[in-house]
């Protein structure tokens, strides 16, 4: 009995045409050798599977399997089957000739990644392994929009502990990372007409193209030592904040600050997006909570797994007011977009116990790796100085005025990637420009900092 289809070997994507089979099937073939297609040193299929599996005559294949070796194309040893022949293959004319990499630099001080090396792998397995195994069946489905509820409660749980997020599951969102959430959070705004969102002088640039591509205009708000001044809030729809530690000036939003912006939202019915990217790493004190916690009916709060285990995971999460989860949802889509797997890993990881473990071992590896460039500059570059809070995973290290351009100019050709404040620093801001560097001490690895350090100091003036 001839096996079905659906158990057959390796699966060729070849529709022979024109006029003989054979012929047809030969070219076929041979183009797909040709074009890279068929890589090198790729075993085809026996001639039987691939007869049956195009429903023509075995000896068809076998004579085009032989013209093929007889030309170089194909090669054939007895118990090796056949294979595509082990050769430089010349693309076709007009194919794009792959550009060369650009050479990784030798230490990487960029901001916004965490130390790779040190995910938790095995107590991440374990998790995946619970999670996985208790499951239930429906787990597997496309799933509710807001994605899992297993994740979805023991966040809840975790931000009111940790973060003083005042949450309910119900009103939790997953989202395939922070970038994804304000996309969702745009598009809902511009719905609703929304036309201006109030910004810091200072951010990402990523995230202020979602706001401009979700048609809505951007207003810079003045920047001081007691962080983002709210003075220039009025008509606008809402807000975008770092109020825990403003990135990258790395200062938190002042006490009396915070209140101005929670009551302007109350006033208006304006919104207030809290972006709190590292609030879990404060080193020199017990970290200021949310600032969704003074009202959760007027502050969305978003929060990212990207900083505090790895940006790959794709996970992040808003606590949203509870007029705004329908909204949200539906602009989210009918079904849950993340990982489902890793959404019940990490619900795991969270009520084990594994994620607070994590984060306080986290939290001791970046503090010392600070304490290590704070030490490193009072000795090399004395003139200089860190400003902003002992947290998160970068630092801001002020520099003379006119000197920025060409210290990160320096650092490039040192092989040292590193961004100067400048590149945060939005177009349409009054705030009086700054040099400086924006040094992030989270992702080269443990065993790379005390060489990274050398070579900052090598370039800075």
């Amino acid at each position: 009995m001839p096996k079905p289809w659906a158990t057959l070997g390796v699966d060729l994507h070849l529709e022979p045409s024109g006029p003989g089979l054979r012929r047809s099937l030969t070219d076929a073939l041979r183009e797909a050798v040709r074009s890279a297609r068929l890589a090198p040193g790729t075993r085809l299929p026996s001639s039987r599977s691939l007869a049956v599996d195009l429903g023509i005559a075995r000896n068809t294949v076998a004579e085009a399997y032989a013209e093929l070796v007889a030309e170089g194309w194909l090669t054939a040893r007895q118990g090796s089957g056949t294979r595509v022949t082990d050769r430089t293959v010349i693309p076709p004319t007009g194919t794009a000739t792959p550009r060369p990499e650009t050479p990784r630099p030798a230490y990487d001080l960029i901001p916004g990644t965490p130390d790779l090396a040190a995910f938790p792998r095995t107590e991440w397995l374990k998790a995946a392994r619970r999670a996985f195994l208790t499951a239930p069946n429906q787990a597997l489905g496309y799933g509710d929009p807001r994605g899992r509820p297993e994740l979805r409660t023991a966040l809840a749980g975790y931000l009111a502990r940790a973060r003083g997020v005042r949450a309910d599951p119900e009103c939790v969102v997953v989202c395939a990372g922070f970038v994804h959430g304000l996309q969702l959070l745009a598009r809902v705004l511009r719905a609703r007409g929304v036309q201006t969102v109030a910004v810091e002088s200072y951010g990402l640039p990523p995230h202020w193209r979602q706001l401009t591509a979700a048609g809505l205009t951007m207003a810079p708000l003045p920047f001081d030592e007691l962080g983002t001044h709210p003075g220039r809030l009025s008509d606008q729809g809402a807000v975008l904040l770092t109020p825990a530690h403003q990135f990258p000036m790395g200062v938190p939003l002042h006490r009396d600050r915070r209140a101005t912006v929670v009551d302007w939202a109350r006033r208006t019915g304006g919104l207030v997006l809290e972006d709190d990217y590292d609030g879990e790493f404060r080193y020199d004190r017990q970290p200021v909570g949310a600032l969704q916690g003074l009202d959760p009916d007027h502050v969305v709060y978003l929060g990212t797994a990207s900083k505090s285990l790895a940006p790959a995971l794709r996970l992040a999460w808003m606590v949203l007011p509870a007029a705004l989860v329908k909204e949200v949802t539906e602009a989210k889509g009918g079904s849950d977009t993340c990982g489902v797997l890793d959404q019940l890993t990490l619900a795991e990881f969270l009520t084990s116990g594994a994620y607070d473990r994590h984060v306080r071992a986290a939290r001791l590896r970046y503090r010392r790796r600070r304490d290590a460039l704070v030490d490193a500059l009072s000795t090399q570059a004395p003139h200089l100085r860190i400003t902003g809070i002992a947290a998160g995973l970068h630092a801001v290290l002020r520099l003379p005025p006119g000197t920025e351009r060409s210290v990160t100019q320096a650092a490039t050709w040192q092989g040292l990637a590193l961004h100067g404040l400048a590149s945060y620093r939005h177009g349409s801001t009054t705030t009086e420009p700054l040099d400086a560097l924006v040094v992030g001490y989270g992702t080269p690895p443990d065993h790379a900092w005390a060489g990274a350090l050398e070579a900052l100091c090598r370039v800075l003036p």
